[in-house]
């Protein structure tokens, strides 16, 4: 595998510099930041990403406003105290994108973060102390207890909510198999998850950046070379 120096010096390169590059990197992830965030903020975020899958984000960021009235502020347990007819009738609801699977699965995550509220004091305390070493593992849970967030939904909701986390996009699995790594174009397989998570353990223990850092540099070293200005488009400033 290529030494992390060669991706960070093809992204200076690329984005016009190492103070050029170092702008677009935001902050490291701040652990007690996240361990102190309110379980309706996380709700809140993973029903942002969800209803984000899609969808055109300007419609929901538009609407977005309506989504905090119609599902009570993603208080999770308001919201599972709530009947049936509670429910349905979002499904009229005009504040809201009307979409079925996606208003079942924020009851859902309701039951998911209630739970593991009540299992480590809040959901956020329990992001902040799982591994960082393990985001497959964190990933694998949040698809087999939560609703809609396996996938790039997970990892968006974990990198946005605060948890260091890197992101799989085409742009840094580019840069992976560029180094050397032997995955797959768009890398889904258990075997290649696994070598991912490995390497961004190397990397961590090589260059002491955090995944998020490690992930963006990735992202800004391949694929298209967007302008700063369309990166700020993105949310999160990497490239898609």
């Amino acid at each position: 595998m290529a030494s992390f120096a060669k991706i960070r010096a093809r992204a200076e390169q690329r984005k016009g510099g190492a103070k050029a590059l170092k702008a677009l990197l935001s902050p490291p992830p701040d652990a007690k930041a996240l361990a102190r965030l309110k379980d309706d903020r996380v709700l809140a975020e993973m029903t942002l990403w969800i209803f984000r899958s899609g969808f055109a984000w300007k419609v929901i960021e538009a609407k977005w406003p309506g989504f905090e009235e119609a599902f009570l502020g993603f208080a999770p347990k308001t919201l599972l105290f709530q009947p049936d007819e509670y429910w349905e009738g979002l499904a009229r609801d005009t504040r809201i994108v009307r979409n079925g699977m996606k208003i079942r699965s924020v009851r859902e995550n309701a039951r998911f973060v209630a739970d593991v509220a009540a299992e480590h004091g809040s959901f956020g305390k329990f992001l902040a102390e799982w591994p960082k070493d393990d985001q497959i593992g964190l990933t694998a849970l949040l698809t087999k207890r939560g609703s809609r967030l396996g996938g790039a939904t997970g990892q968006r909701f974990l990198r946005h909510v605060g948890y260091d986390a890197y992101f799989l996009n085409r742009d840094v699995a580019g840069a992976l198999r560029d180094a050397g790594l032997a995955i797959a174009e768009a890398p889904t397989s258990k075997r290649d998850l696994a070598a991912v998570q490995e390497q961004f353990n190397a990397w961590a223990k090589e260059t002491g950046l955090s995944y998020t850092e490690l992930s963006r540099i990735c992202a800004f070293s391949w694929g298209e070379n967007h302008s700063p200005e369309r990166l700020a488009a993105y949310m999160g400033g990497e490239s898609e």
